[in-house]
């Protein structure tokens, strides 16, 4: 055989044994969904947005921040996490409340595997049990993730989750500090475990199914519970109107923000306007930062009384209410 014939022979074995690499490779790769489920205010989307490495999902120190379902992606080498950031689960007092709960119920049933999250804070309450009655009916594997980490001393840790493993049967537990970043990859891998082998279902550079106009709503909607506290709870809705990129690459957004009632858009507005600049001037920095352009922000404050219990309204707001 020529030399000529080696060296195709031999290209020819190295291109069989690449090919051989790469078919292990992806045979091995893990795909699936992940529930993130808990009672309001456990720091879920503050894990999501942590491990995707970028802002999505809205955090607030209220409870029932989350309104709708957000799907989330992780994508790693060996695997790709699709994480549903669900509504808290609660007792709903309006339709509002019942399409969030429904739609984290729902969840349960199309994932891999489900992340219940709890605050080591707080002690386990008629909300965790509420949850517990309904990971009963689901036959999926639970992982406790006990949040807050960093808010509690070193021996408290064992007592939780003693306390937790006594009323439900999990596959795996896990302490994390979403906000330290503490334990995050030990909880990667222990999700791992109960992924399926398949394919990226996602294109590797995309963090969420959702549109730029429903996150540049949802930004808004955060600035509104962080700065007006108790003052409007969740009677806020935000829609995002108009979003245009002018000649320069500037984004101009007109969004107005719904409320129930008269009072509460003065609260919103605030003396002079104080209010609604401040919240226009902090959610802008975070629709920069999301959109990669500088951006000017349009709001606009309007009341649409009671919307809450309004089934046509929670439809025209993007909430899939049953009649």
């Amino acid at each position: 055989m020529t030399q000529d014939g080696y060296h195709i022979q031999e290209k020819q074995a190295r291109k069989r044994s690449e090919d051989m690499e790469q078919n292990a490779k992806q045979a091995k790769h893990k795909s699936g969904f992940i529930a993130v489920i808990g009672r309001p205010n456990v720091g879920k989307s503050t894990l999501i947005n942590t491990l995707i490495g970028q802002k999505i999902a809205i955090m607030s120190d209220k409870p029932q921040t989350t309104q709708n379902r957000i799907l989330c992606i992780l994508t790693e080498p060996d695997a790709q996490i699709v994480f549903l950031d669900t509504p808290g689960i609660h007792k709903p007092k309006h339709k509002l409340g019942e399409y969030m709960v429904k739609a984290a119920e729902g969840t349960l049933k199309e994932v891999d595997a489900i992340l219940f999250v709890v605050d080591a804070t707080e002690k386990m309450g008629p909300g965790e049990y509420y949850i517990l009655e309904r990971l009963q009916a689901t036959s999926k594997p639970v992982i406790l993730v006990v949040n807050k980490l960093d808010l509690i001393e070193k021996e408290q840790v064992l007592p939780i989750i003693s306390r937790y493993a006594d009323k439900y049967p999990f596959v795996g537990v896990v302490p994390i500090s979403a906000k330290a970043e503490t334990n995050l990859d030990s909880l990667l891998t222990e999700v791992k475990k109960y992924l399926p082998e398949g394919p990226q279902y996602y294109p590797e550079d995309m963090v969420t199914d959702q549109p730029e106009r429903l996150i540049v709503a949802e930004l808004i909607r955060e600035k509104v519970l962080q700065l007006t506290r108790d003052e409007v709870p969740h009677a806020v809705a935000v829609e995002t109107d108009e979003m245009t990129t002018r000649p320069n690459g500037d984004v101009y957004i007109r969004a107005t923000i719904y409320v129930e009632r008269d009072s509460q858009k003065g609260i919103i507005i605030g003396a002079k306007g104080a209010m609604l600049k401040e919240i226009g001037a902090l959610a802008r920095k975070d629709i920069e930062a999301l959109l990669g352009s500088r951006v000017f922000l349009d709001l606009w404050v309007k009341v649409k009384k009671d919307w809450r219990n309004r089934e046509g309204v929670l439809h025209n707001f993007g909430f899939g209410v049953e009649s």
